[in-house]
């Protein structure tokens, strides 16, 4: 008998980050020891506004046949997403073509966590699913750093309590705003300089993007722990996280799957599966 298979779908102004969980494979939470299915795999496609439910799947097609995956073996879908038009299009997708309702996580949705943001409905879907995942994955409190295309810093307290956290905006988006706005800057590749005194052009953009950020999340972070207390973990997310690990201090982690895993752990719950 074939695996049934749970889609989830993280959908950023950038990227859709899509995962494929076995629901006949589960784990205990390393913090909680709730149960959640074992991802298989993930990849991330470009976000785009007017892509329809039909070139959605198309897109996603092929990446089925990479993991020897069936489209009949899909039985359920969980999303996320900060994109109204894309929340459409994917809830579409679920429901035309893998005859599935959708779980959508908003900020309506009851979790096991208390959501003090202001109003509740305002605080991104995803930043809700990392909170979660923090819980169940590392334990509380907890600060979760996620380098999107805004760079956001989410804090739960040791109560469980998501109280809400800080947003800047992300590095490719503050890189590409200083090659448009400037007329003798170029475009750079985001690595790391050898040291932090530019000796050219290059050199000095890499040094203002790369350890200016590094300094924006150490002290956001530093003052985050100040008020959670000194045993908070610290857990990098994004596509960019690997990058700026190095740069940003003591880590618990760095997680690039773990708004997927946050994702799978709430549909265990929500299907009664502990």
């Amino acid at each position: 008998m074939r695996a049934v298979i749970l889609l989830a779908c993280d959908a950023g102004n950038t990227n859709i980050t899509v995962g494929l969980f076995d629901t006949k494979q589960w784990s205990p939470a390393p913090a909680s020891g709730h149960l959640f299915p074992r991802l298989i795999g993930s990849w991330r496609v470009q976000t785009d506004l007017h892509r329809t439910a039909d070139e959605t799947f198309g897109i996603l097609l092929p990446l089925f046949y990479w993991y020897n995956i069936a489209i009949t073996d899909v039985g359920a879908v969980v999303l996320c997403s900060v994109v109204p038009p894309v929340t459409t299009s994917l809830s579409e997708m679920a429901r035309r073509f893998f005859k599935s309702e959708p779980l959508i996580v908003t900020g309506d949705l009851e979790l096991d966590i208390v959501n003090a943001y202001e109003p509740p409905q305002a605080v991104g879907a995803d930043r809700l699913v990392n909170a979660i995942a923090a819980r169940h994955l590392y334990g509380l409190p907890a600060i979760v750093v996620d380098f999107g295309t805004a760079t956001t810093f989410d804090a739960i307290s040791a109560q469980g309590v998501y109280l809400g956290g800080a947003i800047a905006p992300g590095i490719t988006l503050a890189a590409d705003l200083l090659f448009q706005r400037t007329a003798q800057l170029p475009r750079v590749a985001l690595t790391i300089p050898s040291r932090p005194i530019g000796r050219n052009t290059m050199e000095s953009i890499q040094s203002g993007l790369l350890l200016g950020y590094g300094g924006l999340v150490k002290e956001i972070v530093g003052l985050f722990i100040k008020e959670l207390g000194p045993d908070t973990k610290v857990i990098a997310t994004g596509g960019l996280a690997p990058l700026m690990a190095p740069l940003i201090g003591p880590l618990t982690d760095v997680n690039t799957e773990m708004t997927l895993q946050g994702l799978g752990i709430i549909w265990a719950q929500k299907n009664r599966i502990r």
